[in-house]
């Protein structure tokens, strides 16, 4: 029987197993990617071969051990890293057992690799003084200031992760009292409410307004276009500031079509992923 190459298997591993079977995140996927880059470099060079005639008989339990202790002596990865490397390296093998039964003794002295044991530190936590520096540290007398301000705040109250808050959208938020939260879909894919203090609803209500370029809350959809969802800090929030207004567009009124959301179509926020992407924060400005 033919000794299966590592390529076939990958292909499966990351199509079949990680993004339909297990709907594994984006940066799951990018995570295990960067893992199987790394061993398969590593292994066409020990081998002197090209990663695309690897096969199962050459990432063995001793390649896949020499690997571990370059990450360490090499690349002087942490503890932590190199767990979630085997990790990664354990799911694959996991998948490709049953696919491999004349392989197993293979693929079974590498599950056998253990995790390394290691000290965890005690998570530090910010006294009540240094977050009032930290929330008075931005110059809310600035369109940055503000939005930095109402980041920080919300961040502090509400604990959510960088990756939860910078994906809030408008819709996601409730800044009438009571009743005030915040609205998210978290790790594990976990739908929780965060309720918000008077102080915090208030700035995020005086930020609503400001927070290009969504002049408005509303979800909507209009003839099989997805949800437009402007968010509060991320895409044109987090990397530009707002377009500068100049005197003929003030006294001008503004009769360009809008779309379903109510932004004007020459701002396509509902862009689909074919549109090629014309600034850095995703937002077309191609004129209709």
């Amino acid at each position: 029987m033919n000794v299966p190459t590592v390529t076939s298997l990958l292909q499966g591993f990351f199509t079949e197993r990680l993004v339909r079977q297990l709907q594994a995140s984006p940066q799951t996927v990018s995570a295990y990617r960067d893992t199987m880059k790394l061993l398969l470099v590593f292994a066409a060079q020990e081998t002197k071969k090209a990663p695309s005639r690897l096969t199962i008989d050459d990432l063995d339990a001793v390649t896949v051990g020499a690997f571990l202790s370059h990450l360490d002596d090499q690349r002087h990865n942490s503890t932590a890293t190199r767990n979630a490397r085997l990790a990664a390296i354990h799911s694959f093998y996991r998948y490709a057992l049953p696919l491999i039964p004349d392989r197993a003794h293979t693929a079974s002295q590498v599950l056998a690799i253990p995790r390394r044991r290691h000290d965890r530190a005690i998570v530090s936590y910010l006294s009540g003084p240094e977050t009032d520096a930290l929330l008075a540290a931005p110059d809310r007398t600035t369109w940055y200031g503000r939005r930095d301000h109402a980041l920080l705040l919300t961040t502090v109250q509400t604990g959510l992760r960088v990756s939860e808050v910078t994906r809030l959208t408008i819709a996601d938020i409730t800044t009438t009292t009571p009743g005030a939260a915040v609205h998210t879909t978290g790790k594990g894919r976990k739908e929780r409410a965060t309720p918000l203090t008077r102080q915090t609803a208030a700035v995020l209500r005086a930020w609503l307004p400001e927070a290009w370029p969504a002049p408005n809350g509303r979800r909507s959809r209009h003839n099989g276009e997805p949800e437009c969802q402007p968010t509060l800090f991320n895409d044109s929030s987090l990397n530009t500031p707002p377009p500068p207004r100049s005197t003929a567009r003030q006294s001008a009124p503004n009769t360009s079509p809008r779309t379903p959301c109510g932004i004007p179509r020459r701002w396509r926020c509902c862009t689909p992923a074919s549109t090629p992407r014309s600034s850095p924060s995703g937002w077309a400005t191609k004129a209709q």
